[in-house]
Order: C-alpha cells, then sequence, then structure tokens
C-alpha cells in the first residue's frame, strides 16, 4: 500500500473508532459535519456510515441480543409489521402527499408514525387497523366540499362532490383521486387524477373479484403539479355490487 493510502486508511481507522466509542457510550447515531475525511459510506469496525437525506451519518452497528423480547416489544412489533404491510403498495402517494418533506423524517416515515400512534387498536394483545382513522395523504391543499360515495351496479363506485374551486388554495386544475382497500385480500385498488374539481362526480370501476365484497373507500385531491394534496377523507366501508 502506497504511503498516502496508508495514512488515510489508519486516519479512517483511528476516526472510526474513536467515533465508536462515544457512539457506544450516548447510545446516539451522530450526523458528521466536519472531520480529517468527511461522510463515508458502508462498515468500519464496529460503526456503519451512510448519507441520509442528504446528511452524512454514522451509527454503530447493533449487539445481537440473546434475550427473549417482552411483550411490550413484541408488541410494538407487530405494530410495526401490520403499518409497514399495509402502507407499503401507498408508498408512492405518501411519498409525495404526507407532511410537508422538511426535517429529518421523511414523508414515508410520517406515514407510518402517524399510522402506528393514531389508527392502530389493540385487543387481547393483536393490533388491527381503524379504518376510519386512516389517512392516505396529508396536507394543506383546500379538501373536499359535501364528498359522498355511493356503491353503483357493475363494480363501480360514484363519488360526488361540491365545486369549491374558489376557496382556499383550490384550484380548477386540482386532481381527484380514489384510494379502495379489501381487507380479506390486504389489497388496494389505486385510482388517480380520475376527474378534477370542477367536474362534480367521478366514477371508477374495481375488478370483478370484489363483487359482494366490502372495501373501505378514501379520497383525496393534489394540485396540477403534483407537490401538494389535501388530507385525505374516509368515505366509509362500501358493499361492491
Amino acid at each position: 500500500m502506497q504511503p498516502k493510502l496508508f495514512r488515510q486508511f489508519q486516519n479512517t481507522v483511528f476516526c472510526a473508532t474513536f467515533v465508536s466509542l462515544i457512539i457506544k457510550k450516548h447510545r446516539k447515531i451522530a450526523r458528521i459535519t466536519k472531520g480529517i475525511l468527511g461522510g463515508f459510506s458502508g462498515k468500519v469496525g464496529t460503526i456503519v456510515g451512510a448519507n441520509w437525506r442528504g446528511q452524512d451519518i454514522i451509527r454503530s452497528i447493533p449487539k445481537p441480543s440473546s434475550r427473549p423480547p417482552s411483550e411490550k416489544q413484541l408488541l410494538q412489533q407487530n405494530k410495526f409489521k401490520l403499518v409497514i404491510s399495509f402502507l407499503q403498495p401507498l408508498r408512492n402517494i405518501q411519498s409525495r402527499y404526507f407532511g410537508s418533506g422538511s426535517g429529518s423524517k421523511s414523508r414515508v416515515n410520517m406515514a407510518a408514525s402517524y399510522t402506528i400512534n393514531e389508527a392502530v387498536q389493540v385487543t387481547a394483545d393483536v393490533p388491527s387497523l381503524v379504518y376510519n382513522k386512516i389517512l392516505i395523504t396529508k396536507g394543506d391543499l383546500t379538501g373536499f366540499q359535501n364528498v359522498t360515495a355511493s356503491a353503483q351496479t357493475g363494480n363501480q363506485i360514484s363519488l360526488s362532490w361540491e365545486d369549491n374551486s374558489s376557496q382556499g388554495n383550490a384550484s380548477a386544475t386540482d386532481s381527484i383521486s380514489i384510494v379502495c382497500y379489501r381487507e380479506d385480500l390486504g389489497r388496494f385498488e389505486i385510482f388517480e387524477s380520475v376527474a378534477l374539481r370542477p367536474d362534480l362526480s367521478a366514477n371508477v370501476t374495481l375488478p370483478a373479484d370484489c363483487n359482494g365484497k366490502a372495501m373501505e373507500v378514501y379520497a383525496f385531491i393534489s394540485n396540477e403539479m403534483q407537490t401538494s394534496a389535501s388530507t385525505s377523507f374516509y368515505l366509509g366501508q362500501l358493499q361492491i355490487i
């Protein structure tokens, strides 16, 4: 190894060891602002470096525990698994339209945090989702005015609302989207930009295998540039006919 590269390697190992001791003592993730070598990616000794949301961070490698998780830990793990599995198909929507997207949390992480804390109930140590508290999107765009939904023959869902294009930050170019969830299969049917705010109504057709099944129905509005959205509205459970 060339002397210059060897010195850089020594410096890297020294810094990694020093920071590792700090992290172990305080049990925190560290953010690199200025350093001898700047940020790095990968594993060095007992720490891992990465770039997350534009920031260089380092964290210690967790030690595997031989102790079985407590009941409280198991419950939290089950809540986390339930929510992450449920939200996964919504990732593309929530990465654009959940929260402000500023700060240390991503929009997807904010959606997961909200759902775990606000939309999960526990009965006999078994977590389940509370559908009328689920948010598909969360934003400050003006939402619906007097929106309703009904099941129509032919596996259709019909949505109707009043035009409020002149209210707040609403616009006549805002788009309506409908999200349906079938609990028995854990499956979403997503219909983005099916109508504009002044259209006053929209119909969507679900797959044939949804006939006779219950669907949880949500709707939201997004702006023309797809940079902001309203907080989603829960329209209830509909029996598809």
